[in-house]
């Protein structure tokens, strides 16, 4: 598993948590919602620091991650983080 993140949505994350260099954003399964991916889970987000990493890409100085708990909420798809100008908002999918 990968996780791909465009420089607009690391931009976005970054204001939007008041991230600074060193900081982390957190990609976790949570019950509840829905998923192209997991029936009745969603994707939830913290700033939590990493305890075992599963995946992770680090962008101008911010570690985007998953634990190595939650990685069977992405059933083997690669993360993949756009920005969707339209909504002003990261757009999230998965691929192979």
């Amino acid at each position: 598993m990968e996780i791909k993140i465009s420089d607009e949505a690391v931009k976005w994350y970054t204001e939007e948590m008041n991230l600074k260099q060193g900081g982390f954003v957190r990609f976790m399964a949570r019950y509840g919602g829905c998923s192209t991916v997991q029936s009745g889970f969603s994707l939830g987000l913290s700033n939590d620091e990493p305890i075992n990493l599963g995946a992770s890409a680090v962008k101008n100085g911010i570690t985007f991650f998953v634990e190595e708990s939650d990685l069977w909420y992405f059933d083997n798809h690669d993360l993949i983080i756009n920005f969707n100008e339209r909504f002003n908002e990261p757009e999230i999918s998965y691929g192979n």
